[in-house]
């Protein structure tokens, strides 16, 4: 008989109080078009951002052609240089557009599904399976560029860029490859 009080005493303490709301952390989030995507993110992948999908490269000495073209000048940058910079750039703005245009449809696809109640096992797998290929393609696509633009940029470069983008001591050595020089 005490287990079953105590249980009874329990549960009365836990309960919310009458007119106490739950934390709901996905209130409306049910009214996006895409559930699974805010407004911003959507807007990100359409527009090719980098959603930090490079990160492992962009704070490991590996730097971006975006922010390596935006500190051109503190950098040095040679004809050459932001040419290959610009053309690596323009590249990878077009391959993320595109993979990020498909990620949306196939999230909206996913949505469409889960809304009209017509989603099984089988769907669910494939759609998803093909959502995360589709990312994993576009964060191979910002990181290969990052390893592109490690061959344009002699090493003080990649140091002064690290430097100016808040990432190393001005000074600070780092390990890594060889970089090529233009």
């Amino acid at each position: 008989m005490k287990t079953s009080a105590w249980l009874v005493l329990l549960l009365i303490v836990s309960a919310p109080a009458e007119g106490q709301e739950h934390h709901a952390p996905y209130a409306g989030r049910q009214e996006r078009e895409i559930k699974a995507l805010s407004t911003d993110q959507v807007q990100a992948y359409l527009e090719g951002r980098g959603l930090e999908l490079a990160l492992a490269a962009e704070l490991n000495h590996y730097p971006g052609p975006l922010h390596a073209l935006e500190l051109a000048a503190p950098l040095r940058l040679t004809a050459v240089q932001k040419e290959e910079t610009e053309k690596a750039r323009a590249a990878i703005l077009g391959e993320a557009k595109k993979l990020g245009r498909l990620i949306v449809e196939k999230e909206k696809e996913l949505d469409g599904l889960f809304a009209g109640g017509k989603i099984d096992d089988g769907g669910l797998r494939a759609l998803v399976g093909e959502i995360a290929r589709l990312q994993g393609e576009l964060r191979v696509a910002h990181l290969r560029r990052h390893l592109e633009m490690k061959r344009i940029l002699t090493p003080q470069q990649v140091e002064r860029y690290d430097e100016l983008r808040g990432y190393a001591k001005a000074g600070a050595g780092h390990e890594g490859p060889a970089h090529g020089k233009h």
